[in-house]
């Protein structure tokens, strides 16, 4: 179990600064990656090692705009220090337009800043679920690098039972609402995008909905055309890497680790509450049997009343710690489970890119040679489809200079096309990697952050029920010690 919040021995056997490597294996890797082409044939075409993994930029990589997580417009923000907004709230669930189909819950939302392109220190502004869904996914469209804290799930018994407007489910949707707005606040890059500023303060907040909706901002594409000529075989989501990057593969094992111990902390925690709830109707059930006695002994009856009174209020503050406590503690932990299930998907698509560039590299490679055997006068490529092409061209009259001329020139077209998405998949998987590295940094600073605060929180309210019940109790025992026994 120590294992899944301290990973302290994990963060020492991996190099995060992108300075000089620390061994000998990450500097091959660096090679590899910054290296020039590889392989060259005779006519002159290079190709890249297909076999190649991405790893951190060198000083003159080109990044694209999106794919270092900036959107293509938050750098200078994301080199500030410091939170750029602090002391986010969510408050005052209220319900809008009740009594009408169109009923909703609207938040008020607060916050402290001192951004000057804030109109004001205290921004705030009452915002409704949808507009949480629509900020997520916007910051998830517009920065795919980045770990976007995930929402609350919908899928609940109250959107089945009708019970979204009752004052417990406002509670905890806010509670999460909050938490969400949080961890945001927290990154250093998405804290100080445009939608969020305007999600904290604009008061035409549709008016830019539809605006941002217009815009349609999209990441560099120029090269889709290649990938989309590519057969599924090649781009198959379930196609494993050639040669995976160690951090990465690391990274995602520390993941595992924790979830596995986030899921057996919330099994037990769920355990405990359960047992916690027969406990409080245990101590109830023995209040009432006391009850009776002292109506029996009416010698020793205040003493009993008292010692009944005693069980009913401990009974009552196991339940209540159970109520409040043990459910946010459940809640808080579903959270950070599914906050991490949100890191895995960027580690899943940091996978997608590398794997872009492997496949893409190797397909270069056999245009490649495909271009060169065509020159040597070689016909087509090796294999059984070629041998029976190539049959087929014979028994159709043979081929002629000018045929073979205007293959070799829709090859060289081809060549350098991809060789260009060769370049731009390699780009996009490297800033990836940077980025991701740096998520992961700030995904540790989170969870220790949450971590101290959730056990905080549940150790503080066992202090509470546990110093009520000997309150409780202290008032008990003199009247049971004054009760006289006959020799």
């Amino acid at each position: 179990m120590d294992g899944s919040f301290h990973d302290e021995d994990f963060s020492s056997s991996v190099a995060w600064e992108t300075g000089a490597p620390t061994s000998s294996t990450a500097t091959s890797s660096a090679n590899a990656t910054s290296s020039t082409p590889a392989h060259t044939g005779t006519g002159g075409y290079s190709t890249y090692t297909h076999d190649a993994s991405p790893g951190l930029a060198g000083p003159g990589t080109e990044r694209r705009a999106g794919f270092d997580g900036t959107g293509g417009g938050g750098a200078a923000g994301a080199r500030a220090n410091g939170l750029a907004v602090t002391d986010v709230q969510v408050r005052d669930g209220k319900v809008e337009l009740e009594g009408t189909s169109d009923t909703f819950v609207s938040y008020l939302v607060t916050a402290q800043t001192e951004l000057s392109s804030y109109s004001s220190k205290t921004p705030s502004a009452r915002r409704r679920f949808h507009d949480f869904v629509f900020l997520r996914e916007g910051l998830v469209k517009d920065f795919p690098a980045c770990v976007v804290p995930p929402l609350p799930e919908k899928h609940r018994m109250e959107y089945v039972i009708g019970d979204r407007f009752s004052a417990e489910f406002i509670e905890r949707r806010r509670q999460d609402l909050e938490r969400f707005l949080q961890r945001l606040s927290r990154h250093p890059k998405l804290s100080r995008t445009e939608i969020f500023q305007h999600f904290l303060e604009s008061t035409e907040w549709n008016v830019y909905k539809h605006k941002h909706h217009a815009r349609a901002s999209s990441i560099d594409d120029g090269h889709s055309g290649v990938l989309d000529t590519l057969s599924d075989t090649l781009l198959n989501a379930f196609t494993k890497l050639k040669k995976p990057d160690e951090r990465f593969v690391i990274i995602r094992q520390h993941l595992d680790s924790f979830e596995e111990g986030l899921t057996s902390l919330e099994r037990l925690a769920g355990r405990s509450k359960t047992r916690m709830s027969d406990l409080s109707g245990d101590y109830e059930d023995l209040a009432v049997s006391v009850q009776g006695l002292g109506y029996l002994e009416s010698g020793i009856t205040e003493p009993l009343m008292r010692f009944e009174r005693a069980l009913v209020d401990f009974g009552a503050n196991v339940k209540d710690h159970s109520a409040s406590v043990s459910e946010g503690f459940l809640e808080h932990v579903h959270s950070l489970l599914a906050y991490s299930h949100s890191f895995k998907s960027v580690l899943k698509l940091r996978d997608q890119k590398q794997l872009d560039f492997e496949e893409l590299s190797s397909y270069l490679s056999n245009v490649v040679t495909e271009r060169d055997r065509l020159a040597g006068g070689y016909g087509y490529g090796m294999g059984i489809g070629s041998y029976l092409k190539e049959r087929m061209e014979t028994l159709r009259g043979g081929e002629t200079d000018m045929s073979r001329a205007a293959r070799l020139q829709r090859l060289d077209a081809k060549i350098k096309e991809l060789q260009e998405a060769v370049l731009h998949a390699q780009e996009t998987s490297t800033a990836f990697n940077e980025q991701v590295l740096t998520e992961h940094e700030i995904f540790r600073g989170t969870k220790r952050h949450e971590m101290k605060k959730l056990l905080g929180a549940f150790a503080d309210g066992q202090i509470k029920m546990h110093k009520a019940s000997m309150q409780a109790w202290d008032r008990t025992i003199p009247p049971l010690q004054r009760i006289y026994v006959e020799p």
